[in-house]
């Protein structure tokens, strides 16, 4: 997830796997894969810069072994 400031002001945080494109018309301009779309301040390179940033720490981050029988205690005995 990385976060944006929209025209108005009011900050958001958005999925960067489901962004599709970034474009300066001459704000900029998200579009994602269901086709929605956001205008934000962050000019190109720094919304490329921090889709970036943000996959370089996902891709990092080794996957913690996870026991089933901790997340279901109920269920699974």
């Amino acid at each position: 997830m990385i976060k944006v400031t929209r025209l108005n002001n009011i900050e958001m945080v958005v999925n960067a796997d489901k962004i599709q494109s970034v474009q300066a018309t001459p704000d900029t301009l998200i579009t994602f894969t269901n086709r929605d779309r956001l205008m934000v301040k962050e000019p190109v390179e720094e919304l490329s810069r921090r889709i970036m940033d943000y996959r370089r720490m996902v891709c990092q981050q080794p996957a913690a072994p996870v026991d089933i029988r901790d997340q279901f205690p109920d269920i699974l005995h």
